[in-house]
């Protein structure tokens, strides 16, 4: 569907609304669809599916993927999630892999990032400079 941009900078601001304190509240997002459903303004069908797109870009920055080459003691982990916590705040969903073939480090992918401070990453990137 073709989204005018109208309804995209509609969308933006109404999902700028719902949250609170850079968090999306999930209360405020459910009024703010059924009252949109309800009230059905011009072009809300374009306007539901940006605020759909908004969230799932929302839910995919907030999951993160830390892998290692050996299990992460429970100290490790820890510093590892405070860490993350400062850079891109609270409510995370951390899963933890574990990647032999890393050979030591971590990448950690947050969303669309990717931190890769692992061996075989700086060996790739090594190889590709030569």
């Amino acid at each position: 569907m073709k989204i005018s941009k109208i309804a995209a900078a509609t969308a933006r601001r109404l999902f700028g609304l719902c949250q609170v304190n850079g968090q999306l509240d999930d209360n405020k997002l459910r009024d703010l669809v059924s009252k949109l459903i309800a009230a059905q303004p011009r072009d809300y069908r374009a306007i539901l599916a940006a605020i759909q797109r908004l969230t799932r870009l929302e839910a995919a920055r907030r999951s993160v993927v830390v892998e290692s080459a050996t299990p992460l003691t429970a100290s490790e982990g820890q510093q590892v999630t405070a860490g993350l916590a400062k850079d891109y705040g609270d409510n995370l969903t951390i899963e933890y892999k574990t990647n032999p073939e890393l050979l030591g480090g971590l990448r950690i992918k947050v969303g669309d990032d990717v931190l890769d401070g692992s061996v075989k990453g700086r060996l790739d990137r090594l190889s590709k400079a030569f």
